[in-house]
């Protein structure tokens, strides 16, 4: 059997607004690590710099991510089978989406992570409250591209072990398990904050529905990416 290409992938960006583009792309296939970065076509954000330090200097004579070897690369790899794996992949899929990449089958570590935490015992599934939760340890800067990919790596190799004996199955078949869950929301049992932490969304529906309907405006309202799967969960129990 012909061993998946795994597409280890992180991105930094001017922004996280929907026309915000790619300033940094870093990804790893195997040993290889590509690490650069990019002439925005708009301006980078102050609260953005503060975030992963690049700066309108550093990009300044760097080409257009779309004018860069690194480009038709990448696409190759997708095209060929490459699966590509990020943390929160919905938004690093996304901007690579804008900027003209067409991405095919991914793995989202965030969204597998809270997968396999269906008494949400975790607070956190952010890349770097997983690390040091997990005692991963490598040479890596959190919020650069590169040394996030490191993390992100050796992220999917504990949950990958972790599928294979839960489920004890072959790694070629927890990989398009890891897949199929990524492609679809997470439904939680129970609340991990607020007034009713470490009890179950079945006892509350049933007793404060009213919660859930503000919440669930809540959820709505902040619209961020890490929501997505809140908001399927309270509908999913308001509908029951």
């Amino acid at each position: 059997m012909i061993e998946k290409t795994l597409i280890f992938l992180d991105t930094e960006t001017t922004g996280n607004m929907p026309d915000d583009k790619l300033c940094q792309l870093c990804y790893k296939v195997g040993d290889k690590i590509i690490d650069e970065l990019y002439k925005p076509d708009k301006p980078i954000s102050i609260e953005s710099m503060a975030v992963h330090h690049i700066t309108e200097k550093m990009v300044a004579g760097k080409p257009a991510f779309k004018e860069s070897p690194e480009f038709s690369e990448l696409q190759n790899l997708i095209d060929a089978g490459g699966i590509v794996i990020a943390h929160n992949a919905k938004f690093d899929v996304g901007m690579l989406e804008k900027e003209g990449i067409k991405v095919g089958k991914t793995i989202d570590t965030f969204r597998l992570a809270r997968h396999m935490d269906p008494d949400g015992k975790i607070p956190s599934y952010r890349l770097q409250y997983l690390r040091y939760l997990l005692g991963i340890e490598v040479e890596a800067t959190a919020h650069d591209a590169k040394g996030d990919v490191l993390v992100l790596e050796k992220l999917f190799e504990r949950l990958l072990k972790k599928v294979m004996e839960k489920e004890n199955i072959s790694k070629e078949t927890a990989i398009d398990q890891m897949v199929d869950i990524s492609s679809r929301p997470v439904i939680f049992k129970f609340f991990n904050f607020g007034k009713y932490k470490n009890e179950s969304l079945e006892d509350v529906t049933k007793k404060d529905r009213g919660y859930l309907e503000w919440l669930l405006a809540q959820k709505k309202q902040n619209n961020a990416e890490e929501e997505e799967d809140w908001i399927y969960t309270i509908e999913h129990f308001l509908s029951l």
